[in-house]
């Protein structure tokens, strides 16, 4: 009773009852039996394959539906000397940074003098992501780590063990995480360089933007023992086909500190300072260095009671070479103050003899006269 009710029940899409189906499968089934028996064991294996790829019914009953593809999106560059240049590319793939100042209370900021960001430990740092057109359907912004120095550039950029103990989660070695949209964020390690990298889908900008954001975090500061140790770090973000093919790049360094504000105002001014034109310290000049800029004058003596001429004149020399010529001029200046002070003490010397002071005679005295005979003596 039972098998008549299958047999009378209609089955959706053209399927068979199971009596039906398994009528059609007992005679290959039942012929491979024989084929064991008389042939051979290597090539009754044979006959077993073709007998199933007969079975057309048995094939549908076992084909498996496909898989769902999910998106090549690669491995990291297996280079061991990564490209750190900028490439817009076709798409004129683009970064930009929001304008935070140098506030001591910021979180994160950025230096377009030294295309650097300045962040605090696991604090979001926001990076605008800007093309001319849409990239390809299913297009992945990469960031990776890598140090900046040739001599670290071979390896990988990790965190340190402390703030790896620390964290539970299975990316927990990675020093960049995306925030946010962490669901779609993956993260990858090159079997080759051990490099690591994480991978987010890039999202066309919402009505009114002109850009896509995506939210970066820095797991471990720069100076952190057994992680980045002080060594700068340059952060490389790819615009990517699904099949990672890099359709732009671009690079800007990265420092992950308490206080990113002072730290950015500090490296700022030392650069402008080192970019600058080179100026020799001013030297403190004398009185008797005023005769090299301005008509001779002639200097009064320090014992003459009057006041010294206080005006003092300055000039910058530039260069080694100029710098020597100035010694020279300065000696020849020193030299004719000499002259000229000597020059002074003689004078003085010739009043002293003539009974005078250089103030003239002193009251209260009159000068020694030599008294003259008269004839009648």
């Amino acid at each position: 009773m039972e098998e008549q009710g299958v047999e009378n029940v209609s089955l959706p899409l053209s399927q068979e009852s199971f009596p039906d189906l398994w009528a059609n499968v007992v005679m290959p089934i039942s012929t491979i039996q024989t084929a064991a028996l008389n042939e051979p064991t290597g090539s009754w294996v044979a006959s077993l394959t073709m007998a199933l790829m007969d079975m057309p019914d048995l094939n549908c009953l076992f084909e498996l539906q496909p898989s769902i593809s999910t998106l090549d999106t690669g491995s990291p560059p297996t280079s061991t000397v990564p490209v750190t240049t900028d490439h817009p590319g076709e798409y004129d793939f683009k970064l930009r940074f929001q304008k935070s100042g140098t506030a001591k209370s910021v979180t994160s900021t950025y230096s377009e003098l030294l295309n650097k960001l300045y962040c605090q430990l696991a604090k979001t740092s926001p990076v605008e992501v800007l093309v001319s057109k849409e990239p390809p359907k299913g297009a992945i912004l990469r960031a990776t780590a890598v140090y900046k120095k040739s001599e670290h550039v071979a390896e990988a950029v990790r965190r340190c063990p402390h703030h790896q103990n620390e964290d539970s989660v299975e990316h927990r070695s990675h020093l960049i995480r995306v925030e946010g949209s962490s669901q779609r964020a993956q993260y990858f390690e090159d079997l080759h360089t051990k490099r690591q990298s994480v991978t987010v889908p890039y999202e066309p900008p919402q009505l009114g933007s002109e850009f896509t954001t995506i939210l970066l975090s820095f797991m471990c500061n720069s100076s952190c023992m057994g992680g980045m140790n002080r060594r700068p770090i340059l952060t490389i973000l790819t615009l990517e086909t699904p099949e990672g093919l890099v359709l732009g790049r671009r690079c800007f360094e990265v420092r992950v500190c308490a206080c990113p504000g002072r730290d950015r105002k500090t490296e700022e001014q030392a650069n402008k300072k080192e970019s600058g034109p080179k100026q020799t310290k001013k030297r403190k000049v004398t009185p008797n260095t005023s005769s090299l800029t301005t008509p001779a004058k002639k200097m009064k003596s320090s014992s003459s009671g009057e006041d010294e001429d206080k005006e003092v004149f300055h000039f910058e020399v530039y260069g080694r070479e100029r710098y020597g010529r100035y010694e020279m001029f300065k000696k020849i200046n020193e030299g004719l103050d000499l002259v000229e002070s000597d020059a002074e003490k003689y004078r003085q010397k010739g009043k002293k003899k003539d009974g005078q002071t250089p103030e003239g005679p002193k009251k209260g005295k009159k000068l020694l006269v030599k008294e003259e005979k008269s004839d009648s003596d």
